[in-house]
């Protein structure tokens, strides 16, 4: 199955410290995902990725954040050209789970260990790039108290029984974040 290794991600570790995350130097390890903490520099948002196949060897340890994160629930990518972006993505070795066309854009799902790229459909002729991230943290409310008018609102998720809040701009992070409580 092939997996993210790593994201490269165009913010500086203090703005993601300052959220709760444990970081080593530029890097943060969530769940099985390395967040590369690349600074502006490199742009803004998720500005690269690397995927890895089995031949990953063997579990890394959990990290333990203060803020309670302990998985990447999805990433976010969006595309102009949804149904080229598919193909480009199954040929790249990504097994496609479903596609949901019930709603004005189309969307494609794409299981990568324990982490869902979902592929939103863009405006036509927008290049694929990513958009977002979500993280799994244990407890929701309290991640909420910690961060204070950093995060927006907590509310009901699309997934039943599940709650997720967005992490405003002025938090100090270039890429659109949410988190969401544990299954």
């Amino acid at each position: 199955m092939v997996t993210i290794d790593e994201l490269v991600v165009a913010d500086p570790p203090e703005a993601w410290e300052t959220l709760g995350f444990r970081v080593d130097g530029d890097r943060c390890r969530v769940g099985a995902v390395t967040l590369h903490l690349a600074g502006p520099e490199r742009g803004r948002g998720i500005v690269e990725w690397s995927l890895a196949g089995d031949d990953r060897g063997a579990a890394v340890d959990r990290v333990e954040h203060p803020n309670g994160a302990l998985q990447l629930d999805h990433v976010v990518m969006s595309a102009g050209d949804f149904d080229g972006t598919v193909a480009t993505l199954e040929a790249a070795g990504l097994s496609l789970r479903r596609i949901r066309d019930d709603r004005p854009r189309r969307m494609a799902f794409f299981r990568l260990g324990e982490v869902i790229l979902e592929l939103v459909e863009g405006e036509d002729g927008t290049p694929a790039a990513f958009w977002g991230l979500v993280v799994v943290v244990s407890d929701l409310d309290r991640l909420a108290a910690r961060l204070g008018d950093r995060l927006g609102p907590v509310h009901d998720a699309v997934q039943p029984g599940r709650r997720i809040a967005s992490l405003r701009e002025e938090a100090g992070v270039s890429t659109a974040l949410a988190f969401m409580s544990a299954p």
